[in-house]
């Protein structure tokens, strides 16, 4: 059946204010970005310290003409992508909400060109969620449009109104089906409209057509199948969303996000969907979830996190894709190694060539006394693959010179094993 806008769950969403704060908080706001006290006001001095804040607030508002100067480099560096210096410009006294004569914004531009960054950053200072363009359309409307799936989601969870029609007479599914195509990015899209809650149901201004019907028209497949499937309804809505992710089902877990499921849900071994989904290798359903705030970090019975598992599938599709919610590199599975670790033993060495780009400690120690340079020689194969990984490794900072706990070398146990290769490679390195 199809769900009424009042029937649509939304409750499984945390509080907009909640999840944003969440959400952009791995991004690092500039210390900048916190206001700081100023150091002439004395709490023992009252009309010092007030005769300083009036100081402060007169040497911090700008006059008008300077005002309207920074307003209008914000736009500049929005349509830059210049973000370091767009958040120089929101500290000084831009004002996040300022459209220039074309109503545009910071914030609107970010979610029609998929910035991710400033559209954090515009959201994290304060930019009017539901901010309309001149076409009276929402930034979920220009983001859906373009397929920017991630930015969807990233307004899902800001609680931006999903069902606003513009004077187009659409709404952001109309969006994405008319103006879209039936690619990955826009098949994406839809299915994160449909998991959010959007109402199937309207119908466009101009020619009274649902998405669908739009949608069959066009011979877009993909979307028309999550289309028909939003109209399904569950009930063990949690069951069914572990199923699909483990499964590989994109529309299955759109529904039942759609019927109520709870993002974080968990098996009897504490897997949530996202793990579950990590775990098999299940891309699409997992950008589904993760565009909508999936948690990269959560452990489940046996310490392992959908960040820690791709180190041990070695998937960098999905690698790239958590890596884009900032997940915790530093955590540790059961045997207290780092994702990089049971990478570099089973030979995935595209995984450790692009992880190895990042922060993560390359020479971090695990339980075994371990490195990935250690576990690379002493439990892989010494292949191409394997010579591959200890490049990688030493390229990007592996210490050669720590030994296991019995005192034995990388070098030495290549030599050991008879792998001249990876010897060769460790002598080059002073190893």
């Amino acid at each position: 059946m199809t769900l009424s806008t009042s029937a649509r769950p939304r409750s499984r969403w945390p509080l907009a204010a909640a999840a944003m704060a969440v959400l952009v908080a791995g991004c690092g706001a500039a210390p900048s970005e916190t206001a700081q006290p100023s150091p002439s006001a004395s709490p023992s001095n009252p009309a010092s310290s007030s005769a300083s804040a009036a100081s402060e607030a007169a040497k911090s508002t700008p006059d008008p003409e300077e005002q309207q100067r920074m307003n209008e480099q914000l736009i500049k560096a929005a349509w830059d992508n210049d973000v370091a210096r767009a958040r120089q410009l929101i500290k000084d006294g831009a004002d996040v909400n300022y459209q220039d004569d074309t109503q545009q914004s910071a914030y609107l531009i970010a979610a029609s060109e998929g910035y991710v960054d400033l559209l954090d950053l515009t959201l994290r200072n304060g930019a009017e969620v539901n901010a309309k363009d001149s076409y009276d359309g929402t930034a979920l409307i220009r983001a859906a449009e373009r397929g920017h799936a991630d930015i969807v989601g990233r307004l899902v969870q800001a609680g931006i109104d999903l069902d606003h029609v513009n004077n187009l007479g659409w709404t952001a599914l109309h969006e994405a089906v008319v103006l879209g195509d039936d690619g990955p990015d826009a098949a994406d899209t839809v299915r994160v409209l449909v998991a959010a809650g959007v109402d199937i149901s309207i119908k466009a201004g101009r020619d009274g057509k649902t998405a669908l019907q739009h949608a069959e028209e066009r011979g877009f497949d993909a979307i028309v199948s999550t289309l028909r499937a939003a109209s399904e309804r569950v009930s063990d809505s949690d069951a069914q969303l572990l199923r699909a992710a483990s499964a590989g089902s994109a529309d299955s877990a759109a529904v039942a996000l759609r019927s109520g499921a709870d993002l974080e849900a968990r098996d009897d071994n504490r897997r949530t969907p996202l793990l579950l989904a990590v775990t098999d290798d299940r891309l699409e359903v997992a950008r589904l979830l993760v565009f909508l705030g999936a948690d990269p970090d959560a452990l489940d019975g046996q310490h392992d996190t959908p960040w820690l598992v791709t180190g041990v599938t070695g998937s960098v599709p999905m690698a790239e894709l958590l890596l884009s919610v900032d997940p915790d590199l530093t955590v540790r599975n059961r045997y207290g190694g780092v994702s990089i670790i049971p990478a570099s033993e089973r030979g995935h060495a595209d995984y450790v060539e692009r992880v190895a780009k990042t922060s993560i400690d390359i020479n971090h120690v695990n339980d075994l006394g371990w490195t990935a340079l250690l576990e690379a020689v002493i439990l892989g194969k010494g292949s191409d693959r394997w010579q591959r990984i200890v490049r990688s490794l030493l390229a990007h900072g592996a210490d050669p010179s720590i030994a296991d706990r019995d005192g034995v070398t990388p070098l030495e146990h290549a030599r050991n094993r008879g792998f001249t290769e990876i010897a060769q490679i460790l002598e080059q390195h002073g190893g």
